[in-house]
């Protein structure tokens, strides 16, 4: 089944947040996530650079850490930066992702593709939220996370935070995260997998990795 791009939400199994994200396309497969220190973006491989002119949403930062580290922010989209910029700012997860999806709407392209987003908190270790903005509506939801589980919403087919969309998480590292969004449990049956990006709670802030289905 094709549900294009997916963020989640998990706690690992000794209680630490985690937030994932992972790029499935039909029509844009050639491109890479490229990690950064606080953020990881999705850029176009080399040589593909001019995709950017045929889908000026194909390119932008899927995460970015906010409030020194403590928080962070997991989209398929331009919202990363708005929504990270406003909780630096003091505002509550939940507004932040409300505002900043009212404001952008779903995205303009062929597909009325919905923006999707997840905040992780390791402050909180069991707020995890998830926010997609669709043609027919917007949803804000904190998941009920518990250790070693997780939730996701993805922009096609499975683009509501329900609870169904849910399944056991074995995963320590943050590099493991990217290899379970992209092929493993419930995600193996999700079909055209490129690219993943994932932060995982550590005693400092967050743990960052990128990872390419090339790899």
């Amino acid at each position: 089944m094709y549900v294009g791009r997916i963020v989640s939400v998990a706690l690992t199994q000794d209680g630490r947040i985690c937030g994932i994200y992972r790029v499935s396309s039909r029509s844009f497969p050639n491109r890479r996530a490229v990690l950064a220190e606080t953020s990881v973006s999705i850029v176009p491989k080399p040589g593909h650079e001019a995709d950017v002119h045929k889908n000026p949403y194909i390119a932008y930062n899927c995460i970015r850490l906010a409030c020194d580290r403590q928080v962070a922010v997991v989209t398929n989209g331009s919202q990363t930066d708005p929504i990270a910029e406003k909780i630096d700012m003091g505002v509550p997860a939940r507004d932040a992702l409300a505002a900043t999806l009212l404001a952008l709407d779903y995205e303009k392209d062929a597909y009325n593709t919905p923006r999707i987003c997840a905040v992780v908190d390791r402050r909180s270790p069991c707020a995890g939220w998830l926010g997609v903005v669709r043609e027919d509506g917007l949803d804000v939801r904190r998941m009920p996370l518990e250790p070693g589980k997780f939730f996701y919403v993805a922009t096609y087919e499975e683009h509501r935070p329900e609870l169904a969309y849910t399944g056991d998480f074995h995963v320590a590292q943050a590099e493991q995260a990217c290899g379970f969004i992209l092929g493993e449990g419930v995600f193996k049956e999700r079909e055209h997998p490129v690219s993943a990006a994932a932060a995982l709670a550590i005693e400092d802030g967050f743990e960052l990795a990128a990872r390419d289905m090339t790899e």
